[in-house]
């Protein structure tokens, strides 16, 4: 059995100003470095084989901070990064509330086969372990969705900086 530590990057520039930042890099916020600290806090004891990250800035620095006190570094994964908002990318998000999708934004299908790939690849390359993995917002909830075969309307969203675990058979 693997233990997947599931991580929500900190708090970023973009979410204070209700950015849609999709597959943008991003940049913490001094409370999301702060959150990112308080997580490594709590997983200071915890014995984590190794540390995955979206490759997105936001969270391999959210994961950075929290796998110095291992002495390790991140390994990076497209895998992990955040839905694809096409069109909507960059935008105020009260400004979309009733506007039409864009073509470009990536399907639920798609989202769903990455975290499904996701899950197989931490199974696959860590068993017996316990990794810790820093994702966003929208494919923690599909890697969740998947794991646990319910909608995606009935797992809970993350909040910045939280940690769920999942027991990979």
């Amino acid at each position: 059995m693997t233990t997947l530590l599931l991580a929500r990057h900190g708090e970023t520039v973009d979410n204070v100003n209700q950015i849609m930042q999709g597959q943008t890099h991003g940049m913490l916020t001094p409370n999301g470095i702060r959150q990112a600290e308080a997580l490594a806090a709590r997983m200071s004891g915890v014995h984590i084989d190794a540390f995955i990250s979206s490759d997105l800035q936001r969270s391999i620095d959210t994961c950075r901070i929290i796998s110095h006190p291992h002495g390790m570094e991140p390994v990076t994964t497209p895998l992990l990064r955040e839905r694809d908002w096409g069109g909507f990318t960059g935008l105020y998000i009260p400004d979309l509330q009733d506007k039409p999708w864009p073509p470009d934004v990536e399907s639920m299908a798609m989202l769903k086969d990455r975290a499904r790939r996701f899950l197989r690849m931490v199974a696959k390359n860590h068993p017996g372990e316990t990794v810790l993995a820093v994702g966003h917002g929208i494919i923690n909830k599909a890697i969740q969705s998947v794991f646990y075969d319910k909608p995606m309307h009935e797992v809970q969203k993350m909040t910045n900086g939280e940690v769920r675990r999942l027991e990979i058979l």
